[in-house]
């Protein structure tokens, strides 16, 4: 009698490591995962498990997110059918969270996928399999949770006795058995940036001093063997450096200074003088900006309490100035206000005419056009206004004092520092124009706006994958050093050479699936086109 013949399950192994400590090694901890799990399933080769070869490795990233890119296409992959088992070395390699771990194995049965742990011998197709791990994942939380307020606490209490935690080690100090040593001969580079900044009061000019002298930066070694540094200084380092409370032999934590175990380099009085400089000079770049065309600059705001800030845009017919929300500078269009962006000269003349109404209107303009205001009208502002809020139809200057004037309609404001407000209307925002770009009824998805992460990754990997071509680098680790990036980073960005020429046109059109991030792209992907497409998500 033949006995009959086995279902096969598919397996997929799937592997995750938090650092990227060790990545770069020949064999390293997504190796050893995936070998055992290889074991387990070829012993199970009688129960008709097969192993699927696409790799699903996270190299790393926390388990504390479900957004990691192999796990993203291992669930796409899921999707589409193509998975019967998940095999991981350890439950915690999947996730660490008890929330994610419910939805990742509420979709597993949805599509009646098996997962499957190697070490803990658990198995979700059995209710009392599903009870453990979730017993196991609660604990693991919650381990989880607990040795990082230990590791907080540790380091807040050992950097409050001002002892040295790590990173970047400063110019001027080496680190033997875990605290900060004076190197004598930075020692008197760092002395030198600080005393010319006190002789020049411009960190500009002490740039091109540095320069001429050959002065640069620390040369610091990395894990991976990769040496940074030894660059010269651009201003934002200097005035790092400046600032920089280490020199004076405190520890900061959390903008709180504390006294250091190290010795100072900066003795007190030669440090009080150059932060005061500094400051002075920040105070007087300030004042400068704000007399260079930026009238309203401090005082105007959005209607949830975002600053605007003056921003500008050069075109061919000139300069065209701006208040921006500072949620939308910062990405956060979600928190801005109903009126997060206007024309400077729009505002700062509607400001001018309200408060100034015996000014002719055409002078006003005539006066704004050249975005340099008169001093009698920045004594004005300066003087009499303490803040003004956009709103969707108005605006709302929020006075010192009342005005004599008695032109002005004054109204009570609830929420002004002073008793007054005066209100007037804003002009309705200005449509831009666009024009629609139509595309063939045979183009597939409809466009979005494109993005720039996603076509100058693929960019970088074409150029890089000829450059290696011609000769022009050695090896990754030549690439990586040349652009200062680390080399597993450039290895996932040099497979972007071998995408589906489709995939590249629809990248490029604005046509790639919505869910697809720079973190999926940069995903272990398939060299088979028709494996690229479904992993990406453009076969749906």
């Amino acid at each position: 009698m033949v006995p009959p013949e086995r279902k096969i399950l598919r397996c997929a192994i799937y592997t995750r490591k938090s650092s990227e400590h060790g990545l770069e090694q020949d064999f390293n901890s997504l190796h050893a995962q995936r070998e055992a799990a290889e074991a387990y399933i070829k012993s199970q080769a009688n129960e008709g498990w097969k192993l699927v070869r696409t790799q699903y490795n996270d190299g790393g990233l926390s388990g504390g997110t479900i957004e990691r890119p192999a796990l993203q296409a291992l669930l796409g992959h899921i999707d589409a059918g193509l998975i019967d088992v998940v095999v991981v070395y350890k439950v915690d390699r999947l996730t660490r969270s008890l929330s994610d771990f419910a939805k990742l194995v509420e979709l597993f049965e949805a599509r009646s996928v098996s997962f499957v742990s190697v070490t803990q011998q658990f198995n979700t197709t059995t209710s009392m399999g599903r009870l453990t791990l979730n017993v196991l994942l609660s604990f693991a939380q919650f381990e989880r949770e607990v040795s990082g307020e230990r590791i907080r606490d540790k380091f807040a209490a050992s950097r409050r006795k001002g002892m040295w935690m790590g990173g970047n080690v400063p110019l001027g100090y080496d680190v033997k058995d875990r605290k900060l040593i004076i190197n004598e001969t930075e020692a008197k580079t760092v002395r030198l940036i600080f005393t010319r900044y006190f002789d020049l009061g411009c960190v500009k000019q002490l740039r091109i001093e540095l320069n001429r002298l050959g002065i640069r930066s620390k040369k610091r070694r990395t894990e991976a063997g990769r040496t940074i540094g030894g660059a010269y200084f651009s201003r934002g380092a200097l005035y790092h450096l400046l600032r920089s409370r280490v020199y004076r032999g405190e520890a900061v934590h959390k903008g709180i200074a504390h006294p250091g175990e190290h010795a100072a380099i900066i003795d007190d009085d030669l440090w009080e003088a150059v932060q005061a400089k500094l400051t002075g000079n920040a105070t007087e770049q300030r004042r400068g900006r704000a007399e260079g065309g930026a009238l309203l600059m401090g005082l105007l705001y959005d209607d949830r309490g975002n600053r605007m800030s003056p921003s500008h845009t050069t075109r061919k017919n000139g300069r065209y100035r701006y208040y921006v929300s500072q949620a939308i500078l910062q990405y956060q269009k979600e928190n801005a206000g109903s009126r997060s962006r206007i024309g400077a000269e729009e505002i700062e003349s509607l400001i001018v005419t309200t408060l100034k109404s015996e000014l002719p209107h055409e002078e006003v303009r005539q006066e704004a056009a050249s975005g340099s205001w008169a001093p009698e009208t920045r004594n004005l502002i300066q003087s009499s206004v303490s803040k003004i809020v956009l709103h969707a139809s108005e605006a709302e200057i929020i006075l010192q004092k009342r005005p004599a004037s008695e032109t002005i309609p004054i109204v009570a404001s609830e929420d002004s520092e002073g008793p007054w407000a005066v209100r007037v209307p804003l002009p309705e925002p200005k449509k831009p124009d666009r024009k629609k770009i139509l595309l063939p009824s045979n183009s597939g998805a409809p466009p979005q706006p494109l993005d720039r992460s996603l076509i100058v990754a693929v960019a970088r990997g074409r150029s890089w994958v000829k450059a290696l071509r011609r000769g022009e680098y050695a090896n990754t680790k030549e690439i990586a050093a040349r652009i200062d990036l680390s080399e597993p980073y450039v290895r996932r960005i040099l497979r972007l050479a071998f995408l589906a020429p489709d995939i590249v046109e629809a990248l490029a059109d604005g046509r790639q699936p919505r869910a697809l991030t720079l973190e999926r792209l940069l995903s272990p992907l398939p060299l088979s086109w028709a494996e690229q497409r479904l992993s990406l998500g453009f076969s749906r």
